[in-house]
C-alpha cells in the first residue's frame, strides 16, 4: 500500500519547523520551494516534515496560524512538484526525545496528553488534504519502555479523535527506544487497515553516530570506517526481525522515517552504509524517509556528499 501511494522513499526536511532556532529567518528560508523541486529531481516520491509543537501553540495552549500556514504551504509546494508529505509531530507540550529541550511529565499528565488530541485535532482540521498524499506520524520516538503502556492508550484515543476528522489519512505509530524495530512488538494492533507501524534506524550507533556531541555513551573522537564496523550481510534482516514480524502478524506495513549517517563517516562509507540497509528494506518492501534533506550533521544535499550523491540516491 505505501509504495503505490508515493510513501516509499524520501527524505526528511529537519531543522526546519523543528530542532531550531524559531528565528523568522529559519523557518521562512531553511527550506523553500526550490528545495522541493529539487528532491522531485532525485525520483523520490515523499517528504517527512518535522514540526515542533511551540511552532503551532503559544505557551498558554493558544494556537498559532502563521505555523499552520507553513505546513500548508509546505503541502502545497509537495503537490506542486508530485511529492507527498508526513507531517510528524517532532515535539509536543511535556515530551521530547531530546533531554536538552526540558519536556517532561506527558505521560503522566492528563492536561498534557488532552493538549496533544487538541493539537492534533487541530492539525487534521486545518493542514491534511488529501488522504491519498498526507500521512501524519502521532509523535517522534518515545524513550523509555517505561512510556509504553501509557503512550499505547495515548495513541489508540488520539486516533480516535483523529479518525472523526480524517477517516482515511495513513497514520504512522512508533514505540519506545526512540522508535526501535525490537521495541515494534510492544505497540497495540492497528486500530484500523490505514495505521502503519513507525520505525528508525541509525545502528551500528558507534559508525553512524561516530563524533556525535549529544551520544554521551560513545567516545567522541573515535572514528570508525564501514569496514571496521564488520557488519554481516544479514545485519539489517536480523535487526528489522521483530517489526517484520510483528507488522505481519498484525496485518499491517512498516515504515523506517529515519536513517542516516552522520557528516563525520567519508562519503563513501555513507554510501556503503546505505546500500546495505536498501538491500534489506527492498527485500522486506520497507517504506522509507532518509535523514535529512540538508545540515543537521547528516545533509544529503550538503557539498561534501557531491561526489556521491548520483550513487547515493539509487539507494534511499
Amino acid at each position: 500500500m505505501l509504495k503505490e501511494m508515493g510513501f516509499y522513499r524520501g527524505v526528511d526536511l529537519g531543522g526546519w519547523l523543528s530542532q531550531c532556532d524559531y528565528s523568522r529567518q529559519r523557518l521562512d528560508h531553511f527550506i523553500e520551494e526550490k528545495d522541493l523541486e529539487k528532491i522531485a529531481a532525485w525520483g523520490l516520491d515523499h517528504v517527512r516534515i518535522p514540526v515542533d509543537y511551540n511552532i503551532l501553540e503559544n505557551e498558554d495552549g493558544s494556537y498559532r496560524d502563521d505555523g499552520f500556514e507553513r505546513i500548508n504551504r509546505a503541502l502545497a509546494w509537495c503537490r506542486k512538484y508530485g511529492l507527498n508529505a508526513v507531517i510528524d509531530l517532532h515535539k509536543t507540550a511535556g515530551f521530547s526525545f531530546d533531554e536538552g529541550e526540558k519536556e517532561a511529565g506527558f505521560f503522566d499528565s492528563e492536561k498534557y496528553q488532552q493538549r496533544f488530541y487538541s493539537l492534533w485535532e487541530q492539525i487534521a482540521s486545518r493542514c491534511v488534504g488529501d488522504p491519498d498524499h498526507v500521512a501524519l506520524e502521532l509523535l517522534n520516538e518515545v524513550t523509555e519502555p517505561r512510556f509504553i503502556t501509557a503512550w499505547n492508550r495515548i495513541a489508540g484515543e488520539c486516533i480516535r479523535r483523529i479518525r472523526a476528522i480524517c477517516p482515511d489519512h495513513l497514520i504512522l505509530v512508533g514505540s519506545y527506544h526512540n522508535n526501535a524495530a525490537h521495541a515494534v512488538p510492544e505497540l497495540d494492533p492497528p486500530a484500523d487497515s490505514r495505521v502503519i507501524y513507525n520505525f528508525h534506524c541509525y545502528m551500528p550507533l558507534e559508525f553512524t553516530h561516530q563524533g556525535a556531541y549529544w551520544v554521551k555513551e560513545l567516545d567522541r573522537e573515535k572514528r570508525v570506517s564501514f569496514a571496521e564496523a564488520a557488519l554481516p550481510a544479514d545485519y539489517f534482516d536480523h535487526l528489522f526481525a521483530p517489526a517484520i514480524e510483528a507488522a505481519r502478524r498484525n496485518g499491517t506495513e512498516l515504515y523506517c522515517g529515519e536513517y542516516g549517517v552522520i557528516d563525520q563517516a567519508t562519503p563513501e562509507d555513507t554510501v556503503r552504509w546505505y546500500r546495505m540497509i536498501h538491500e534489506t528494506f527492498e527485500k522486506y518492501g520497507i517504506s522509507r524517509c532518509a535523514w535529512s534533506y540538508k545540515e543537521m550533521d547528516f545533509g544529503l544535499s550538503d557539498a561534501r556528499m557531491d561526489g556521491v550523491r548520483e550513487e547515493l540516491l539509487r539507494f534511499l
